[in-house]
């Protein structure tokens, strides 16, 4: 069946069918991989590098830095027993589903004759125009006919009358009339190949998220959506498809695309980043709505809420337009849902202005979600959830994962890289617009378990003069953390850059800093977790060699 995201609006229950939802940049190139590591910790499995690696490294710089290595060594001191490895439990859901190929020659011989048939019902109705002809009119009434009727016989008389009148008239002249439907006849007859020729182009008037029907391979894939989400019924399909086409053009949505519908909503729903499969991410923001001038804005009555639903329908055409229909490509969306703090099932506003757009979006958006994560959720949500379970598709749970407060991050994380995470939850992104940031999604993060009870340092070797730059944060805090300075030169004295400070929850999220290195030697960071709970520790640096 159909999927579909949650409206931006307040928590939906989820939708008992396939999600939809939007708009990204196309995929971006996989990240680099960070520098070469070597651990020493117990858990690690890096092996050192070579005396020769090394060199090659060197011998292989583009630029004139001297670094022979960026090694990071991690070195732990345990003030606890060392805890026996845990192994990572996994979602049922992480492996319940497998997004399906979008190829025609990965599909099933069944699959693809139902996508041959399908293709030949489009196909028709592009010839016949019936996608884009008006409905027919309704039948006339019978007084209308009766009328109609009169108006003729009236005519016919007066017409009678005037040719009985001019049989006085021995002159023969041409009637006017005929030598109009004679200079009618031209063009008409002109105008017939130019019809026959926007006859044979038809499919290329009918267009559905920038893609012209049955005009190129792309098409296939559009196809395949709606065929997925009637379950490779043809006839079905092609109802819902002419379905769209028709809601489409009745509300307008091309010249929606290019409205200005404002960007009071723009910390609702808004697209960052990719997944680990280059999905582009859409949050959704539930708890902005606690703003209740945002909410009395947004949904106080009919013409609020239609507002509110053109522009989520807008917001939701222009993140399909960005994704990759080519055969191959990413054409689904990453949905996470923010629950924290979200307006409960009672307003009755916002179950309206919810219901509605649902609907939409399960009868006009097929098969746009790969993943529904829901984070912060509430107790009442899973409880509601519960209850509505039985009356869904599995193929519909598949695709849902929930995660309450303590587990937000690490499910992310699951999904999506921390340097693809806003920082708000846990990651290390920040948007552009925000401010200039040293570093971007282009540079890996290193990612990492802290036991509980247990001190380590990371330790990065430097080989050069250079401008050394790091941020770093352990989701959480409740951590001591420093860092320091250990040149090479025999009995020189350690740079303290941070003295052991203790971070809360409340401390800064990131903490970035930089420093000047004018001789040779190891950048130490260091993380004392003293509690009874495991820590995620997150950081990445990058190196800048001085000018000479």
């Amino acid at each position: 069946m159909a999927d579909e995201p949650p409206p931006s609006a307040a928590p939906p229950p989820p939708p008992p069918q396939s999600s939809v939802e939007e708009l990204p940049v196309a995929p971006p190139p996989p990240p680099e991989q960070a520098p070469a590591a070597e651990v020493s910790a117990e858990d690690s499995s890096a092996a050192p590098p070579t005396e020769e690696e090394k060199k090659a490294e060197v011998e292989a710089a583009p630029v004139k830095a001297e670094v022979v290595a960026k090694s990071v060594v991690i070195k732990e001191e345990f003030t606890a027993e060392p805890e026996k490895k845990e192994k990572l439990k996994v979602p049922e859901s992480l492996i319940s589903f497998k997004e399906e190929s979008n190829r025609v020659s990965d599909l099933s011989d069944s699959e693809r004759k139902a996508l041959d048939e399908f293709k030949q019902l489009v196909q028709e109705a592009l010839d016949s125009r019936s996608f884009t002809s008006p409905p027919p009119p309704p039948p006339p009434k019978e007084e209308i006919r009766t009328s109609s009727s009169a108006a003729t016989t009236a005519a016919a008389t007066e017409a009678q009358k005037s040719e009985d009148q001019s049989s006085d008239v021995s002159t023969e002249i041409t009637p006017p009339a005929a030598e109009k439907l004679e200079e009618e006849a031209t063009p008409a007859k002109e105008e017939e190949p130019a019809a026959a020729a926007a006859s044979s182009s038809s499919s290329a008037e009918v267009s559905i998220w920038g893609i012209p029907l049955l005009e190129d391979d792309r098409s296939d894939v559009v196809l395949l959506k709606f065929l997925r989400a009637r379950d490779f019924k043809v006839k079905e399909a092609f109802t819902m498809l002419k379905n769209t086409i028709q809601w489409r053009k009745e509300f307008k949505i091309d010249e929606l695309v290019e409205e200005d519908l404002g960007d009071d909503l723009e910390k609702v729903v808004f697209m960052h980043g990719h997944d680990r499969d280059c999905h582009p991410v859409c949050y959704n923001v539930f708890g902005e709505f606690q703003n209740k001038e945002l909410y009395q804005k947004t949904f106080s009555d009919e013409e609020k809420r239609t507002k509110f639903l053109r522009w989520r329908i807008q917001f939701l055409e222009k993140s399909i337009r960005n994704l990759d229909f080519r055969p191959g490509g990413v054409a689904t969306i990453f949905q996470v849902n923010d629950l924290k703090n979200s307006p409960g099932p009672a307003k009755r506003e916002l179950r309206l202005a919810t219901k509605q757009a649902v609907q939409l979006l399960q009868d006009n958006y097929p098969e746009f979600v790969a993943k529904q994560v829901f984070i912060n959720v509430p107790w009442w949500y899973l409880a509601f959830y519960t209850m509505m379970s039985p009356f869904m598709t599995q193929r519909t749970k598949s695709k849902f994962v929930f995660a309450s407060t303590a587990k937000s991050a690490e499910t992310l994380f699951k999904y999506i890289s921390p340097e693809q995470v806003p920082i708000q939850y846990g990651g290390l992104s920040v948007d552009d617009c925000d401010c200039d940031p040293e570093f971007t999604f282009a540079d890996p993060v290193t990612d990492m378990i802290l036991k509980p009870g247990t001190k380590q340092t990371v330790e990065i070797l430097i080989y050069e003069k250079c401008m050394f730059i790091w941020e770093i944060r352990v989701v959480g805090w409740e951590v001591s953390y420093s860092a320091e300075f250990v040149p090479e030169t025999k009995d020189a004295y350690t740079i303290i850059i941070q003295k052991p400070t203790k971070m809360t929850p409340t401390s800064e999220p990131v903490l970035s800093n930089q420093f000047k290195v004018s001789e040779l030697g190891k950048m130490l960071l260091t993380i004392d977790n003293p509690t009874a709970k495991k820590k995620r520790l997150l950081y990445r640096f990058k190196i800048i060699p001085l000018s000479v």
